[in-house]
């Protein structure tokens, strides 16, 4: 019984998770927490890559825990200029768009990935911050791509 309950968990916890362009695995304790690095590409600006580190708990440490069906809120990004900007059809007000959404928990806590266009200074921000029904979290971290001097086109 046991180990089906750890089965059914994993599979969970897998399909709870799920993202694509990861660079990097590091384990980071002997529970198997691991802190992943992701290459995150905005459909909307092309010549732009983002990578975003977070936290990823093992099925062990969250049945140590008894936290079984959340990852913690934590995540940093950092944006670059990869070759030639292409800008397509982007919100342009303050509150800028959702490019990149990824679960922490079964329902009611997400990693968000929002770019907002600051035109005043020319750049693109990236802002990682963790979304949640309830209680919502101060951990957030945010990238400036520069868009001066650069070879940008504007759709």
């Amino acid at each position: 019984m046991r180990n089906l309950l750890l089965i059914g968990t994993a599979a969970l916890l897998t399909a709870c998770g799920g993202t694509g362009g990861e660079v990097a695995e590091i384990n980071n304790d002997w529970t198997g927490n691991e802190i992943k690095v992701e290459a995150l590409r905005d459909e909307k600006v092309q010549g732009v890559v983002c990578h975003m580190a977070h936290f990823d708990r093992s099925v062990i440490d969250r049945l140590r825990k008894g936290d079984w069906f959340q990852n913690p809120s934590n995540g940093s990004i950092n944006c670059v200029i990869t070759g030639p900007v292409v800008i397509g059809d982007i919100e342009l007000r303050a509150k800028g768009e959702e490019v990149f959404r990824q679960s922490q928990s079964i329902i009611f806590k997400k990693l968000s990935v929002r770019r907002i266009y600051d035109a005043e200074n020319d750049s693109l921000i990236y802002l990682v911050y963790s979304k949640q029904v309830v209680d919502g979290s101060a951990k957030m971290s945010v990238s400036s791509v520069p868009l001066y001097g650069a070879d940008v086109t504007r759709n």
